[in-house]
């Protein structure tokens, strides 16, 4: 199912294409201040965001360069009143991937999440099934496999999952519950605690090159960099 964070103040306009998405079998998180936008995104870890611009606190624009600081490939639709030259080139200038006019019909919306969701998946799909360099390693996810020189690690499939999550992020901070909710699907102690094993074995497979950094942010979460 994906899953769509909705930002619009408009609140009959909000409420109307929230639910209308959802009877599509979207899966819906409207928010209606700017403000909020962040602290939803982080633990509702949405597929793509539609973003109206003019907004209470933090406009949609401001919101699309911070989105795209913290996963660079997610998709963007603005919605505006606007239609002025400069506004839609701020609008790609700052991540957006489409621009909708109000009024809008649900139909020219749903078709556009669903071909920006197309692309992103593709482009996602051609990253996954390369070797990824890895400072002196080659990590190949769609085989479950990071090599050192001649030695070949297999991969167990959160261990695949969970290295690919930190490449995404690499070289920026990464929340401990985005991985939890990411990989198991909620943040239980118990999880949390088969997190810290996975993340002890992955330092163990990345000891032979020192440029290689998997730092734990004390009471947030992980940074991992490379060189």
């Amino acid at each position: 199912m994906t899953k769509i964070l909705y930002l619009e103040d408009e609140h009959y306009l909000g409420r109307i294409v929230k639910e209308s998405l959802a009877s599509r079998g979207y899966e819906m998180k409207l928010v209606t201040d700017g403000a909020n936008v962040m602290r939803v995104f982080d633990y509702f870890n949405p597929d793509i965001c539609i973003l109206d611009v003019m907004v209470p606190n933090i406009d949609g624009f401001a919101l699309a360069i911070l989105i795209k600081e913290k996963k660079h490939n997610m998709p963007i639709i603005f919605l505006t009143a606007k239609n002025q030259t400069e506004d839609v080139i701020m609008g790609f200038k700052s991540g957006g991937n489409d621009f909708i006019k109000k009024p809008f019909s649900m139909e020219e919306l749903i078709l556009r999440i669903e071909n920006l969701m197309k692309l992103n998946s593709g482009n996602e799909e051609v990253l996954k099934n390369q070797k990824i360099e890895l400072g002196k390693y080659l990590f190949n996810y769609d085989k479950f496999q990071l090599i050192h020189q001649n030695e070949i690690i297999t991969l167990s499939h959160r261990e695949n999952d969970l290295i690919y999550l930190l490449y995404e992020n690499r070289n920026k901070k990464l929340d401990r519950n985005i991985i939890l909710m990411k990989l198991w699907g909620n943040d239980s102690f118990y999880n949390s605690r088969n997190l810290d094993v996975y993340i002890r074995k992955l330092r163990v497979y990345f000891e032979k090159d020192p440029s290689i950094q998997l730092k734990t942010l004390r009471g947030i979460g992980y940074y991992f960099s490379i060189g």
